[in-house]
C-alpha cells in the first residue's frame, strides 16, 4: 500500500490514490485510539502493576530514599516545601533507580501481555480496518481497476476432462 506521500489525507482528494505507509499507520493508530484500545491496555496494566515484585521493590526503594533525604533536614515553619520536593524529585531522577525499576516493571507487567493479549487485539483491529479500507476501494468506481470481461464466445470449463 505505497502511495505518494504528499501529506494529503487519503480521505480527501483523489480517490484512486492509496495512503502512504506513514498515513496508513497514522489512520490505524487513530482508529485504535478512538476505539479505546490503548486505554484498555493501560487499565489492564495498571490493575496488575501493584501486585508485582518489581513495583513493590521500586516503591520501597523510593520510600527509603525519600525518608533518608528528609532525615537530613530539620523541619521548620519557614521550610520551603516546594523547593524541598523539587530537590528530592531531582535526586530521585539522578539516582537512576526509576529507570531500572520501570524497566523491571515493564518486563513483569507489560511483556507477558504483549503476545497473548495486546497483539491479538491489535491484529484483529488492524485486519478490520484494512478490510473496511479495501471494501471502500471496491465500492468506489473511480478507485477500482477496470475488470477484464471474460470472452463469452467460448464456454469456460474448469477442472473438466473433455473427450477428444
Amino acid at each position: 500500500l505505497q502511495g505518494p506521500s504528499n501529506g494529503s489525507s487519503p480521505c480527501h482528494g483523489d480517490l484512486n490514490r492509496q495512503p502512504s505507509d506513514r498515513q496508513l499507520v497514522s489512520l490505524i493508530l487513530n482508529r485504535l485510539k478512538s476505539q479505546g484500545l490503548f486505554d484498555q491496555f493501560r487499565r489492564d496494566c495498571l490493575a496488575d502493576v501493584d501486585t508485582k515484585p518489581a513495583y513493590q521493590n521500586l516503591r520501597q526503594r523510593v520510600d527509603n530514599f525519600v525518608s533518608n533525604h528528609l532525615a537530613t533536614h530539620t523541619w521548620s515553619p519557614h521550610l520551603n516545601k516546594n523547593q524541598l520536593r523539587n530537590n528530592i524529585r531531582q535526586q530521585v531522577l539522578k539516582s537512576g533507580m526509576l529507570e531500572s525499576g520501570i524497566d523491571r516493571i515493564i518486563s513483569q507487567v507489560v511483556d507477558p501481555k504483549i503476545n497473548h493479549i495486546f497483539r491479538p487485539q491489535v491484529e484483529k483491529a488492524v485486519h478490520e480496518f484494512l478490510a473496511t479500507l479495501s471494501h471502500k476501494e471496491e465500492a468506489s468506481p473511480i478507485a477500482a481497476a477496470p475488470e477484464e470481461k471474460p470472452d463469452t464466445s467460448v464456454p469456460i470449463v474448469h477442472d473438466a476432462i473433455l473427450p477428444v
